[in-house]
This record gives structure tokens, C-alpha cells and sequence, in this order.
């Protein structure tokens, strides 16, 4: 699990609608003791205010997410998957979490260096649970 989570560079996050149907969408994140990290960045949204995105609205009212981190690759043999099922949560600013959750996330991705994320919430996934598959002989997870 560690291997994957580390150096993939993508995931999706999986949240539930209000209608129960999955709400995908792909996330940067960072990874520390148990818990995934990722951002509500600057990036051009829908919305002005972060806490209006579905996303968020979706945790609040069902914090119970799901997130697909997976290694593709043409070469078959190598292709693996882990998802991590976990409780959702926003952390804000000023929270002590938020402070370590930014640095995690700046330390990841250089692209962060010009957002202001100390400003931001941030979606805390606290992992309960994991499943993975590996083409290979070595399991990620």
C-alpha cells in the first residue's frame, strides 16, 4: 500500500450523491499516518466558495468516500490498483491538521507553491479500510 500510495501521482476520489449514485472526481493528495490528504486548490471550479462544490456537500452529508489510486502502464505485468475506504472530513483553516496537511500537499506537488492553500479547506480521508490488486508477483497493498 505504501509503495503505491507514495509514488502515484493521481487518484479518484469517490463520493456519494444525493441521489446515491458515485460522484468521481480525480485529486492530488498526500498520504501521512493513516490518513489522505487533498486539497480544494485554486484551480478553476464551478463554484466561488470551495464549501459549494458537490464534492464537499457530498462529505458533509455522507462522509463515507472511496479513493482509486492505480499504476498503469502498457507493460500488463505491471499495472496494479489500491482503494482506500475511509471517513471523510473538511478541515479548515486555523485547524492544527490544516498546517500539516498543506505542508504534505506542497511537498508532493511543486504546483502548490503558488496556491494559497493555508486559506483553502482541505478533505481529510481517514482510511478504515483497503483492497488492491498487482499483475505482479508483489501485492501494493
Amino acid at each position: 500500500m505504501e509503495e503505491l500510495l507514495a509514488h502515484a501521482r493521481r487518484a479518484v476520489l469517490a463520493t456519494i450523491s444525493p441521489d446515491g449514485t458515485p460522484r468521481l472526481v480525480p485529486i492530488a493528495y498526500a498520504f501521512a499516518n493513516g490518513v489522505v490528504y487533498t486539497a480544494l486548490d485554486e484551480k478553476p471550479k464551478q463554484v466561488a466558495d470551495p464549501h459549494d462544490l458537490a464534492r464537499v456537500r457530498d462529505i458533509v452529508a455522507r462522509p463515507q468516500v472511496s479513493v482509486l489510486i492505480d499504476r498503469w502502464d502498457e507493460d500488463w505485468t505491471k499495472l496494479a490498483w489500491l482503494r482506500v475506504v475511509g471517513r471523510a472530513s473538511i478541515l479548515e483553516s486555523g485547524e492544527p491538521e490544516h498546517a500539516l496537511a498543506v505542508t504534505l500537499l506542497r511537498q508532493r506537488y511543486p504546483q502548490y507553491a503558488g496556491h494559497q492553500l493555508e486559506d483553502r479547506p482541505i478533505i481529510r480521508i481517514a482510511v478504515e479500510r483497503t483492497a488492491s490488486w498487482s499483475a505482479s508477483a508483489e501485492v501494493p497493498a
